[in-house]
């Protein structure tokens, strides 16, 4: 079995291949059971999500959650990734699970930006200064001309510091940032609205990844209404408060979506249909993607 560090990770998962990777296997599809939740005695949670290509291979991510962690000096989350051969169930690879969890979530978000943002979009807007948002501007980069970058987020000192380290713009005012940018990113744990409506320029798309519970919420009504709207896939209309609020409160309805990653990839949905479209794409992550992502990394280093 090999194993593949942080480092080795990343390195096996260029953008320019993770997204195509991501679109191919959208595209076949593959199966994905319900995942399994443990509450472990000690303090923490489990959270198993398995998925396999029949005949190929098999991998399970574990995510095991620890709010007490902070206390003890520790991250609160911790995540590994289990390849297995899809035939015989012999062991392929242990792989770091945040470091793939975060690759393959800037990945998903721009293989929806490859359909939704306008062709000639250039300047990303990035809110959030974690993990992920440090992501973007080069997963974007892999679908979209992106020439400038700016970055908001509520802590100034971290915004400034993240766009140190992309060479970026760091905002001050995010209303200004939002209706500059053609591609507004959020990838931030709000639990009340940071981005409006309002803010948003015609033809501008935007890119929700932070609210993955009911009690989550990054954009507010506004966000939705008109919008063309997409999401990863249709269990994001029951997981998240960014579009359980929404309905419940009769902005748009579930039919009003207009496709998921797989319905786009096999060709059943259309992207963007004018340069003035504003569309919205909702994802809250799935194991396909951590599979294609895991295959990646084992065949990149030889299968």
């Amino acid at each position: 079995m090999r194993i593949f560090d942080a480092e080795a990770t990343a390195a096996a998962l260029p953008f320019a291949r993770l997204v195509p990777a991501l679109k191919r296997m959208f595209a076949q599809g593959c199966t994905v059971p319900p995942r399994h939740v443990h509450e472990v005695p000690g303090g923490f949670t489990s959270l198993l999500m398995p998925a396999w290509v029949e005949g190929r291979y098999y991998g399970i991510k574990t995510i095991n959650i620890a709010p007490g962690n902070a206390a003890r000096g520790l991250p609160g989350l911790h995540a590994s990734y289990t390849l297995y051969d899809g035939v015989t169930g012999v062991p392929l690879a242990l792989i770091d699970g945040n470091e793939l969890t975060a690759r393959r979530t800037a990945a998903a978000s721009a293989l929806a930006a490859s359909w939704l943002a306008r062709a000639d979009a250039r300047h990303l807007l990035v809110v959030g200064a974690g993990r992920i948002a440090r992501l973007l501007p080069e997963a974007y980069r892999a679908v979209r001309p992106i020439g400038q970058v700016t970055v908001w987020a509520r802590d100034a000192a971290k915004s400034r510091s993240l766009a140190a380290d992309l060479q970026a713009d760091a905002a001050t005012d995010l209303r200004t940032a939002c209706v500059a940018a053609d591609i507004v990113s959020c990838a931030t744990l709000a639990t009340a609205p940071v981005v409006h409506g309002a803010w948003l320029a015609p033809g501008s798309h935007l890119d929700l990844i932070g609210s993955f519970t009911p009690a989550m919420r990054e954009a507010d009504d506004a966000c939705f209404a008109g919008a063309a709207i997409y999401l990863d896939t249709e269990e994001a209309l029951k997981k998240s408060g960014e579009l359980l609020g929404p309905m419940a409160r009769g902005v748009f309805a579930a039919q009003d979506v207009r496709g998921t990653l797989e319905a786009l990839a096999r060709g059943l949905a259309t992207g963007r249909t004018s340069a003035r479209q504003r569309s919205v794409f909702k994802s809250v992550g799935t194991a396909l993607e951590d599979l294609a992502a895991a295959i990646e990394v084992y065949e990149a280093d030889g299968p």
